[in-house]
């Protein structure tokens, strides 16, 4: 079904700060990992546990734009989204066996603290896949999310994905991706929830994600990559 014609259309901004930040920490994780000494089981739990949250909001993340923005696109989009739309689908694809490889080595790692540099050039091959994707995606897909889907339509893709993330690392989760965000992006994005959260939310959120990453990254501040 075609949006009505004075239906707010989709505010795609927040994309841009969600890509931000899981450019940042697939960036910066390949380092952690090898940063951490081999049989050390304790440090690799406590990296493994973050690198873990960062593959499942990945994971959230594309599955959300499986079910909820390819179809749109193909319904509505036209040429323009039958030359790009198929094409985003099977970089997900290859993305998807990337994560699948990552995640199994990384189970294998926390647990026994070997296998470290695998993991990490496991973990190089999904970042460089996945900038590969979010750089077409900025570029040719979201002006078409912009002029095709609703608003209403958009917020269900970070539903989806905050659906998927146990509630007590949310505020987390949040902190990680407005780190580098524009806080008139952050400012939309709370605009839809209720008042405390609204008013709660940013500064758990920093406070959360500075104290976890200082205890990854070794700094509350770690290097922005930004888009």
């Amino acid at each position: 079904m075609a949006p009505k014609a004075d239906e707010p259309m989709a505010d795609t901004r927040d994309m841009y700060m969600a890509h931000a930040a899981l450019r940042r920490e697939l960036r910066l994780l390949p380092g952690v990992i090898r940063s951490a000494q081999p049989g050390d089981s304790r440090r690799a739990e406590v990296v493994g546990a973050h690198a873990a949250l960062v593959c499942a909001v990945l994971h959230g993340h594309h599955e959300g734009e499986d079910l909820f923005l390819w179809p749109r696109l193909r319904e509505r989009g036209g040429a323009a989204a039958e030359a790009i739309v198929p094409t985003m689908e099977q970089q997900h694809h290859d993305i998807e066996q990337r994560y699948a490889e990552v995640t199994g080595l990384l189970r294998t790692w926390r647990s026994t603290a070997w296998g470290g540099e695998a993991l990490a050039e496991a973990v190089e091959g999904l970042a460089a896949a996945l900038e590969r994707h979010m750089a077409l995606e900025e570029r040719e897909v979201l002006p078409l999310a912009e002029k095709y889907v609703t608003a209403k339509e958009w917020h269900q893709l970070g539903e989806h994905g905050m659906a998927a993330i146990p509630k007590r690392i949310l505020p987390l989760v949040f902190g990680m991706a407005m780190y580098e965000g524009d806080p008139e992006v952050v400012k939309a994005v709370l605009a839809t929830v209720p008042l405390p959260v609204r008013l709660l939310v940013p500064a758990l959120g920093r406070r959360r994600y500075a104290a976890h990453a200082k205890r990854i990254h070794g700094t509350a501040t770690p290097p922005r990559v930004g888009n």
